[in-house]
């Protein structure tokens, strides 16, 4: 399963969810809460695009695959 890895990137960068709040700007607090805690099954690809471009990092490191390597398709 992928999840975003939004907290580890704040803290990586010194940043606040305040301060990524500011930058998905028009988003709802609550979609952003949902986004931030890994509670959305969906995500839209402009999103992302900002996700991306706020934190200066390619797509993929905004994922992190949470399945083991072991474990069936």
């Amino acid at each position: 399963m992928l999840q975003l890895r939004i907290k580890e990137l704040l803290e990586e960068q010194g940043h606040t969810k305040y301060w990524l709040y500011k930058r998905l700007d028009p988003m709802s607090y609550q979609n952003f809460n949902r986004i931030y805690n890994n509670e959305t099954s969906g995500i839209r690809f402009d999103t992302l695009e900002k996700l991306k471009n706020a934190f200066h990092v390619s797509i993929d490191d905004l994922f992190i695959n949470t399945e083991s390597e072991d474990s069936p398709l």
